[in-house]
């Protein structure tokens, strides 16, 4: 797929598009039995230092160019049906 790439040009390799951190946070601490909870910009900005800009960014990334470009179809699970599979949170 990639011999079809442009030089310098980004591709989103994932099939899933517009996940909220919200529900990617929910399983996460469903399945680890860690409570989430909800913060204003300043308590996240207090609670986790520098990372929760990076969360706050609107930056969309859809597949529609890089299937229309490259021919790929994503063959593998989602991200929030494959952690619910658990392999993830198993030791």
């Amino acid at each position: 797929m990639l011999e079809k790439a442009s030089t310098g040009a980004s591709y989103h390799g994932v099939a899933d598009e517009g996940i909220p951190c919200q529900e990617i946070a929910g399983v996460i601490g469903r399945y680890l039995n860690v409570p989430v909870a909800a913060k204003s910009p300043q308590e996240a900005a207090d609670h986790f230092g520098w990372i929760p800009p990076f969360f706050s960014v609107d930056c969309p990334a859809s597949i529609a160019q890089t299937q229309e470009r490259l021919g790929w179809r994503p063959v593998n699970l989602g991200l929030l049906p494959d952690l619910h599979r658990r392999r993830c949170f198993e030791s």
